[in-house]
């Protein structure tokens, strides 16, 4: 089994002005991912919604060796990582087809990628 991490992405101001009426059909539509996934032999393993990226802190180090930390947003996009989900699977090329349930026209594309498995190193 291989463990992929499905990336969200979004625009968060949008999220921010939806009624609840369109974030619950956002929220459905994970539901409905949920339930394909469960139907079609994936397991959830983890995941979670993302705060907005005006709460990221950005830590990195000078040359000198000095740590810097800068408050976010990280990137000066209109799309952001909004959440993600952990999900195991035998099956990349269904996982992706069932991914295509969170996807809306016009809006950025879902990520699935491998984690790398590093549990046979020494």
């Amino acid at each position: 089994m291989t463990t992929y991490v499905v990336l969200l992405p979004g625009n968060e101001d949008e999220w921010e002005a939806a009624t609840p009426e369109q974030q619950a059909a956002v929220f459905a539509k994970h539901e409905e991912f949920s339930r394909a996934l469960a139907e079609r032999g994936h397991t959830v393993a983890g995941g979670a919604e993302l705060t907005h990226s005006r709460t990221t802190r950005k830590v990195g180090r000078e040359a000198d060796g000095r740590v810097v930390v800068t408050d976010g947003p990280y990137a000066e996009t209109v799309e952001q990582l909004s959440g993600f989900y952990v999900v195991e699977s035998d099956d990349l090329d269904d996982l992706v087809q069932v991914c295509a349930i969170l996807t809306e026209p016009g809006s950025a594309p879902v990520e699935v990628r491998a984690a790398v498995d590093h549990s046979g190193e020494a």
